[in-house]
């Protein structure tokens, strides 16, 4: 059974972006271009996900959100141009799941729902689906991952990292991508907390296979090495 995203946004080019991209991907799609109709195919098709811009007309995305919460805990994306802590943070404490600013990366958005959904337990595309990239295998549920049968020793970020990188096995991440989606904070230009970690996770998955899992871009970033 395929999972269902209301993409709740006004601006109809960004909307059929959107729901054609997720589409692609294997998800079921609603629209809505107001705040009205996004309350009311909450709570008549009850999706398994909301993307909510905040910008909507005849009612806000953050009145939205705060009245879908007097009735569903569906898990719920913020979508704004707005990038502000404060923002932020207000938006969590009425019941928001995450948040993603505009411009977003499709690929970044996709994980970032996949991870929503996995924690509200409606994963159904990808549930129980372990990731594989040459001798490695991510279980997803358990958060373990595995090098030619032996388990490694992850910090939490590190995990983060390579369940990003091995779930979007064709993306090149540039520093920036890597630390917004994993730290979900905005990234300041200091890109000795990503090499501290890329060389950190090297390091172990050498102690189980001498073959090379992440390379280095300059100047661009990282990806997967085939």
């Amino acid at each position: 059974m395929k999972n269902t995203v209301l993409i709740a946004e006004d601006d109809k080019e960004i909307n059929q972006l959107l729901k054609n991209y997720l589409e692609g991907e294997g998800y079921n799609c609603l629209s809505a271009g107001t705040g009205l109709d996004a309350l009311r195919l909450i709570k008549d098709e009850e999706p398994d996900l909301v993307l909510l811009d905040l910008m909507l007309p005849l009612k806000s995305g953050d009145a939205v959100l705060e009245e879908v919460r007097k009735f569903s805990d569906v898990p719920v994306i913020v979508v704004s141009a707005k990038d502000m802590v404060r923002t932020k943070i207000d938006l969590m404490r009425l019941g928001a799941d995450d948040y993603v600013t505009k411009p977003f990366d499709l690929d970044e958005l996709l994980v970032r729902i996949e991870a929503v959904l996995r924690r509200s337990g409606k994963n159904d595309k990808t549930s129980n689906a372990p990731l594989k990239f040459k001798n490695m295998k991510i279980d997803t549920d358990l958060k373990k991952v595995f090098v030619n049968g032996h388990e490694l020793s992850l910090a939490a970020k590190e995990y983060s990292i390579l369940e990003l990188m091995i779930g979007n096995p064709t993306k090149l991440f540039s520093k920036a991508n890597l630390f917004e989606s994993v730290w979900k904070e905005k990234y300041m230009d200091d890109d000795n907390i990503i090499k501290v970690h890329m060389s950190n996770i090297r390091s172990k998955i050498k102690e189980f296979d001498p073959d090379e899992y992440i390379e280095t871009v300059w100047g661009m970033g990282y990806r997967l090495k085939k």
